[in-house]
Parts: C-alpha cells; sequence; structure tokens
C-alpha cells in the first residue's frame, strides 16, 4: 500500500457514549484536512475514516481527538470509560452531591449564615452542571438543536434565582450523576460484541521454515499454517491440512453438539479445539475472517435505526424545543393575568423537568442494541432495528426446502434386492461403479457403502449416460444403473411386480435407481435429501408463535415436495420453482397483505429473499453471500435458530411496549402534577431520574435473553 494516499482507518474511541459525544466527535474531525468517509459508532465505541496522509498524520488525527476528550486506539478491546474514581463527570457530580448534602445538613442545623448557603448551592450547580451545560450550549450554537441538557440547564438555573437553590442543586446532582454513569451503562450493552471480540486469542502460533513461532493474530497471512493444541481458539477460519479433532463451533454457529473436523475440513475463527492437535492453513485474514465479519455486521447493525427508533428520535428533536416553549407559555400567560409571577415561575420550571423526555428517548434504543447484540451471541445476526421489527409482524414464514427443511446431502434409505442377490452385493456394485460418477446420488451410494464397510470392486468399460444412468462391467457380467423409466419401458411380468414398489417409494419423495445385469433386475436402491431432525417440532413452535402459514418452496418435482411437505407438517408447497419463481411466490404472498419471512441458503434463494419483507439465509456461516445478502443471518444450520430469533423479536416487542408505556405514564403524570402544583421540583427530578433508570433496567433485560 502506498502510505501517501487515503486509505481505510478504524479506531476504537474513548469516552464515546451516546448520540452527543459522536455528534462533538464529528464536529472535531470535520475540520481535519484529509479526512473523509467518517463513520462514527457510538454503540460500539468505534471511528471509521479514510486519511489522506499527504494533507495529514494519523498522530495529527490522535491528538484532535484526545483535545476533544475522545483518546483512540488500534487495540481490539472496546475502550471502557475510565475508573470512578478518574472520571471527571462522575467526581464533578459526586462534588455537587457532598455541597448539596452537607450544605443543606449545616443549614438545618443553622450551623451556616443564611447568606452563605446560597454561594454554596451555586458552587455546587456550577461544578455539577458544567459538563451537561457545556454540551447543552454547543449543541444549541453547533447543532442549532435545543436537546434535553439546555432543558435541564435552564431548569436549574431558574430554580435557583427563583429562590430554591437545594432544589436547583437536587436536580444538577441527580441529572449530572446519571449523565455519568452513562458510559457504565453502555458498557453492558456492549458486551456482546466484546465477548465476541474475546473468542478470538491474541497470538498464534505458525509453522515457519520448519519452527513453531509465535505472532499476533493480525499478522497471520493467507497460506501460514497454524498449529492449534486441545483447548485453544483458532486465531483465523481455515482448512485442515493435517490432524482430527472435535471442534465446538458454540460461539459461531451456535451448534450444541462439537463437530468432527478432519483434513479438507473448514474451521472458523473464535471456534474452540477439543482434544486433538490440529495444522490449519489460513484461508482469511484476521480482518476478514467469519469473527470480524460477524463483529462488523453486528456493530452496523446497532447503529441501524428502526422506523419505532428512527420516529422517536425525531419526536425527540421536535418535542424538547416545544417544552421549552410550552414552558415560556405557563410562566407568561398566566404569570400575565394572575400577577403571581412566582407561582406560575415555579410550575413552569418543575414542567420542563417533568416534560424532558430523557425515559422517552432511550426506552427503545436501549432495548434494540441489547437485542441484536444477545442475537449474535446466540448465532443469530440480525442486521438492525428494522428487521427485529419486521420480524415481530410476520405472519408468513416460507422455507426453501434444500438445505433449510432437508440437510442438502441426499442419502441412502431404502435397498431392496431380488433374484437372490443380497443388499450388501447389490450396494456393493452400485458403488463400485458409481465412484466414477460426479453425480450428488452416485457421492450418496458410495457415502453408504463406507458405513457398511464394505470392500468395493474394480470395473471395466466404465460408461455415463448423461440424463440416464452409468453401466460398467464387473466380473463379466455388464451392470446398468440408472433411471426407473428405461427399466419400466420393458413389458414384462417382473417390470409389473417391481413398479407399485418403485410408485410407492416415490410417493415418498424418494428418488429411485435401479440396478440390473443383462437385463436382469437385481434391485432398487432409493435416496433422499434428509430432512433435518428438529423440523417437525420447528414448525410445530413457529405455528405456537402465531405463524398463520409455513409454505416450503422447492424446485423438486411434485412428487417429492407432497411428500416431504405432508412428512414436516408444511401448510402448503409450491414445487419446480426456478430462483426467480421463489421471489414471485414470495411477491404474491406480500401481494395479499402477509408480513413474509423468507429462509434460505442466501445463494440461489437471493431473489426471493430480497423480495421478502424479511430474509434470513440458513447456515450462513463461512458464506459471504449468505452474510451479505439476507437481512437475518442463522449462522448454523439449525431451524431453532429461526424460532429463537421469532421468540426475540416478540420479546423484545414486549419490552419496549412495556418502556414506551412506563416513560409516557411518568411524564404524563409528572405534567399533570408540575401544571396543578401537586408535586414540587424536587419530586419531580427524582420522577424522572427514577423512570429513566427503570427504562435501562428494563431495556437490559434483554441481554439475558
Amino acid at each position: 500500500m502506498n502510505n501517501k494516499q487515503p486509505h481505510q482507518i478504524e479506531w476504537r474511541i474513548a469516552n464515546l457514549d451516546c448520540e452527543n459525544d459522536a455528534t462533538k466527535i464529528k464536529r472535531t474531525l470535520q475540520t481535519v484536512k484529509g479526512v473523509d468517509k467518517l463513520k462514527i459508532f457510538p454503540k460500539s465505541a468505534k471511528i471509521s475514516f479514510t486519511l489522506d496522509t499527504k494533507l495529514n498524520t494519523e498522530a495529527d488525527v490522535k491528538e484532535k481527538l484526545i483535545e476533544a476528550g475522545f483518546p483512540a486506539s488500534i487495540k481490539r478491546e472496546i475502550a471502557k470509560p475510565p475508573k470512578v474514581y478518574k472520571n471527571p463527570k462522575v467526581i464533578t457530580s459526586v462534588i455537587s452531591g457532598l455541597i448539596l448534602g452537607i450544605t443543606y445538613f449545616l443549614e438545618t442545623q443553622s450551623m451556616v449564615p443564611v447568606f452563605l448557603a446560597p454561594i454554596f448551592y451555586a458552587a455546587g450547580i456550577v461544578i455539577g452542571g458544567y459538563f451537561f451545560t457545556k454540551e447543552a450550549i454547543e449543541e444549541l450554537f453547533g447543532e442549532f438543536e435545543i436537546g434535553i441538557e439546555l432543558l435541564m440547564a435552564i431548569a436549574a438555573v431558574s430554580a435557583f434565582f427563583l429562590g430554591q437553590a437545594a432544589e436547583a442543586l437536587m436536580l444538577v446532582f441527580l441529572y449530572s450523576i446519571s449523565e455519568a454513569v452513562e458510559g457504565y451503562t453502555e458498557v453492558k450493552t456492549r458486551s456482546a460484541i466484546q465477548a465476541l471480540m474475546d473468542l478470538s486469542p491474541k497470538y498464534a502460533t505458525i509453522k515457519k521454515n520448519g519452527n513453531e513461532i509465535e505472532i499476533p493474530v493480525e499478522d497471520i497471512k493467507l497460506g501460514d499454517i497454524f498449529i492449534i493444541k486441545p483447548g485453544q481458539a483458532m486465531p483465523t477460519d481455515g482448512l485442515v491440512v493435517q490432524g482430527s479433532s472435535s471442534v465446538n463451533q458454540a460461539p459461531i454457529t451456535g451448534e450444541s453438539i462439537p463437530v468432527l473436523k478432519e483434513v479438507g475440513s473448514t474451521v472458523f475463527a473464535g471456534t474452540l479445539n477439543e482434544e486433538g492437535s490440529l495444522e490449519v492453513e489460513a484461508t482469511k485474514t484476521f480482518e476478514n475472517n467469519t469473527l470480524a465479519k460477524i463483529i462488523h455486521l453486528v456493530e452496523e447493525a446497532q447503529e441501524e435505526k428502526g422506523k419505532s427508533e428512527k420516529f422517536i428520535k425525531k419526536f425527540g428533536k421536535k418535542y424538547s424545543p416545544a417544552v421549552l416553549l410550552v414552558g415560556i407559555l405557563i410562566l407568561v400567560l398566566p404569570g400575565f393575568f394572575t400577577g403571581n409571577w412566582y407561582q406560575w415561575a415555579i410550575r413552569a420550571t418543575i414542567f420542563i423537568v417533568a416534560a424532558a423526555p430523557c425515559a422517552l428517548v432511550i426506552s427503545i434504543p436501549i432495548s434494540m442494541v441489547a437485542a441484536i447484540g444477545t442475537a449474535a451471541r446466540n448465532g443469530v445476526l440480525i442486521k438492525g432495528g428494522i428487521y427485529l421489527e419486521e420480524l415481530y409482524k410476520v405472519d408468513v414464514v416460507c422455507l426453501d426446502k434444500t438445505g433449510t427443511i432437508t440437510k442438502g446431502t441426499p442419502e441412502v434409505t431404502d435397498l431392496i434386492s431380488f433374484n437372490n442377490f443380497t443388499k450388501d452385493d447389490l450396494l456393493k456394485f452400485a458403488a463400485s461403479i458409481e465412484k466414477l460418477s460426479q453425480h450428488p446420488l452416485a457421492k450418496a451410494i458410495v457415502d453408504e457403502s463406507k458405513k457398511q464397510k464394505l470392500v468395493l470392486t474394480e470395473v471395466e468399460n466404465f460408461i455415463s449416460y448423461t440424463g440416464i444412468g452409468v453401466s460398467a462391467k464387473i466380473d463379466g457380467a455388464n451392470i446398468s444403473i440408472g433411471s426407473p423409466n428405461f427399466f419400466l419401458s420393458e413389458k414384462n411380468a417382473e417390470v409389473e411386480a417391481v413398479s407399485n414398489q418403485i410408485t410407492n417409494l416415490q410417493q415418498l419423495g424418494k428418488t429411485v435407481i435401479v440396478i440390473t445385469s443383462d437385463k436382469i433386475l437385481l434391485g432398487l436402491i432409493a435416496v433422499r435429501d434428509k430432512i433435518r431432525d428438529n423440523v417437525k417440532n420447528e414448525i410445530a413452535e413457529m405455528k405456537r408463535l402465531g405463524i398463520k402459514e409455513v409454505i416450503m418452496l422447492t424446485g423438486d418435482n411434485e412428487l417429492t415436495a407432497s411428500a416431504i411437505s405432508k412428512e414436516v407438517n408444511a401448510d402448503k408447497y409450491f414445487a419446480e420453482l426456478k430462483p426467480e419463481d421463489k421471489a414471485i411466490k414470495v411477491k404474491e404472498l406480500i401481494a395479499n397483505n402477509s408480513m413474509v419471512l423468507m429462509v434460505g441458503d442466501g445463494v440461489n434463494d437471493a431473489p426471493a429473499l430480497a423480495s421478502a419483507t424479511v430474509g434470513a439465509a440458513m447456515g450462513a456461516a463461512g458464506t459471504d453471500v449468505a452474510l451479505e445478502t439476507a437481512d437475518i443471518a442463522l449462522m448454523g444450520d439449525d431451524l431453532s435458530k429461526l424460532t429463537y430469533a421469532l421468540k426475540l423479536a416478540k420479546r423484545t416487542k414486549k419490552v419496549v411496549n412495556q418502556n414506551l408505556f412506563l416513560s409516557i405514564a411518568v411524564i404524563s403524570l409528572l405534567i399533570v402534577g408540575a401544571l396543578t402544583g401537586m408535586l414540587s421540583l424536587t419530586m419531580t427530578v427524582l420522577g424522572h431520574e427514577v423512570s429513566e433508570l427503570l427504562v435501562i433496567l428494563s431495556g437490559l433485560r434483554l441481554l439475558k435473553s
């Protein structure tokens, strides 16, 4: 790379806790020459941008961030807030609280001169309110917006000059302490991302020139051979070149049972080797491996706002100025008509605090961030709040058959032998010939012979007939393997006797292969793509969750589709569909007012996934196309991940509704209390801060889903 050209930079940022901090960073870096394509991730404390080093250096940009109070780090760990006793916001807030407590005690005990108490309270207000008042001024003059911080600053100053100095300082103390601990709350919501980061080791042991050397995982190059001993995690994606072992893939795919890995198997970064030693060739660099992509997608998703969150944000921007305007009107109009300016000034001040939308504004974002992070930890990537919201509304689920309902790998289900031929001989003859074929059904027969530990025979004169079958000589006999159609075209008693068996097998969704020797029937082999073990139960669970219809979409023939659909209890099926036909079916369902969730493999199902209300890719681990195409990526080949996602969407909706109800109810009660004079400023401040705390704790419940 030419270091004189613009290049991409990504840093973790300390003290980046909220949208206000993101705005400050934006204002800071907008003035720095060479910085372009700036993107800020407040929920994961990260920024990315391009830098033209002809115009500026990384050191200069870092210096600007330090001056603004946001030190940068290139480390993988998410920046954590400083220790409580080193945090300026906490320190100033605690000092204001101490001033409040001590002054109030001395005042009630008549141990302080009357004229000194307001001076102490004023000092506490200045100290405790410094940071949020500074934010309010920057927001007002930098962004031309009136935010909650300005409402609180105005309320505190008003209360002080109205003779309620102690109440004003209490407001400053409680609001400043809630603002100060915001960074510590954000640490909880970032726990899912940090947990993902912690899956990958910091160092890897690689083989180089016959020696084993330890290097930082960031330095692994494509083609490097790294050694993984029992109990160690994979530093990046790779291909096993030596050894065999069980690997726990649960952190990436959510699979509960370890998966056997041997030569030729793919492994993913962050998965845990269990009992054997492996040598693995790196197929992805650290920056581009599956784990890194998951982390990046989760970070992007947590910034991607849903419709309700966007509405609340827009509402907050208009609502806060409206609160200030109404507060002024409460002072001016009744004051003018009654002449009791003091009383209405107090009520106006209390109203501004009561109506401040802190709990309302935070009610949705904290729930969405927690839910998306938890889903990722459980092997489900949801690419934004909007998809979590849409998932809750889904009433029709469309499942692609191959790879979703079935495993996508055919296997032998029946062996039927005739004319004194044994099943083992039938399978051995078929496998001996089919081992030379590339057809998927041929592989199923060969795999079955391996399971039965049969010794295969050498064959001669192997011939493949496209669309028909194959033939070869075994011990001088002419053996043919192929479609039943050619065998059934013969008109004799043997054909009549076996045709019903073939039809019965086909009606069960099985592909039938006929084996003959010089036109004498040796037997039938039935092959079918195996249905996943839990599909029937998961479809039943979807129905319990309120899904009205589960529909199977497949390119298979009518007989196969009908049999498999019936076996898994799908409500409907559509057979013989091309990829574009699946998309048309999805669009037809949506046109009939259905909210459709389409589940496929993310490759040939891409048109249907894109057409659905929500598209979910099954078995997306290690598949770039699936990760990029779908709205939701199910990392494992397990349909239970889908029902988990549906349950999480419903739970998230429930928590969001509870938070909205709580915040709106509290604000409404506080406003009524403020306007009627039933609530003092102290009671209003307490109600305001307690409601915000409850909403935060409620949203954090989703971290345990």
